[in-house]
């Protein structure tokens, strides 16, 4: 995961500038209605999975590890695809599903960052944006009748503060791989 990581910084940095904007518009109109949140958290999961599924791919490319970005991308898309099928659900089941996925990929990030330790310094980053997800989680699991206005400003301040880390993180990444490269090689693989 490493080496795909350092090669596909960019989609890191798209992810983050994607969460600072949604964060921003989160915060500019905190009286968002319930919908629009629906819609919005249903094209960042989408759009979250996808990028994981890609950057899969790519790592398998490189033979690399793959597996946690496969089951993140897969989690996102479905929680995007349940949201948007079902967007007349009750709020309090809305609310469990953003949870659950927060959780989920809260704890595959810090997974994915203790991994990356042997390959990258930086790795505090993932684990930061990981907390940040078990956080939200948590929070909407133990308050999930705290009304539309909260929640709206904790997926808000959620969103902005995962989208520096990613931001972050990705030009961190980007640093890596040309200092490696520019070394006199590829990057390298781990030593087992």
């Amino acid at each position: 995961m490493g080496i795909a990581l350092a090669t596909n910084w960019w989609a890191l940095v798209i992810r983050g500038l994607l969460g600072i904007v949604l964060g921003i518009l989160t915060f500019a109109w905190p009286g968002i209605t319930l919908m629009a949140l629906v819609f919005l958290f249903a094209g960042y999961a989408l759009a979250d999975g996808v990028m994981n599924i890609i950057g899969a791919v790519r790592a398998i490319e490189k033979h690399d590890r793959w597996g946690a970005q496969v089951l993140e991308g897969i989690v996102g898309i479905a929680a995007a695809v349940i949201t948007v099928l079902w967007p007349g659900i009750t709020t309090l089941a809305l609310v469990y599903v953003i949870a659950a996925w927060a959780l989920f990929t809260g704890v595959l990030k810090v997974v994915a960052a203790v991994r990356l330790r042997r390959y990258i310094s930086g790795e505090w980053l993932l684990i930061l944006s990981g907390i940040a997800s078990i956080v939200l989680g948590f929070l909407m699991a133990l308050v999930p009748i705290a009304g539309a206005l909260v929640i709206a400003l904790w997926v808000g301040a959620y969103w902005f503060v995962l989208g520096v880390l990613f931001v972050a993180l990705g030009f961190r990444m980007r640093s890596w791989a040309r200092g490696t490269t520019a070394r006199g090689g590829p990057i390298p693989a781990p030593a087992h």
